[in-house]
């Protein structure tokens, strides 16, 4: 079963950067199309970007310019550079899966920006 980890939350102010990282137990990760999502207070959890095993990268508008996704298959991990935060990023991020079947949710990630 393969267990996600996400780290690198904290508390932020508007227009600081932030680098969060997902690790993965598993040797299967490198085949899958990974992806960050974040939930926030009261809201669904939305996408946020994804990186395909050959390392294609798309984000949501929202953090499109803003965010990076990248991954190290040598170290199942994938990583969410976050620059020029703003306040409506506050949310918990989470990584998993892009597509179906997705591995069993980690416990995410804590971001908060203030204003």
């Amino acid at each position: 079963q393969v267990q996600l980890v996400e780290s690198g939350g904290g508390l932020v102010q508007a227009g600081g950067t932030l680098r969060l990282s997902c690790a993965a137990s598993g040797s299967i990760f490198s085949s899958k199309a990974m992806a960050w999502f974040r939930q926030a207070p009261g809201k669904q959890r939305e996408y946020v970007a994804h990186i395909t095993p050959a390392g294609g990268t798309n984000a949501a508008n929202p953090v499109k310019g803003r965010f990076t996704i990248s991954r190290d298959d040598a170290k199942n991990t994938v990583y969410l550079q976050m620059n020029s935060l703003k306040p409506e990023d506050t949310a918990v991020y989470y990584c998993n899966c892009l597509g179906q079947p997705q591995f069993p949710w980690g416990q995410g990630t804590q971001v908060t920006v203030s204003s």
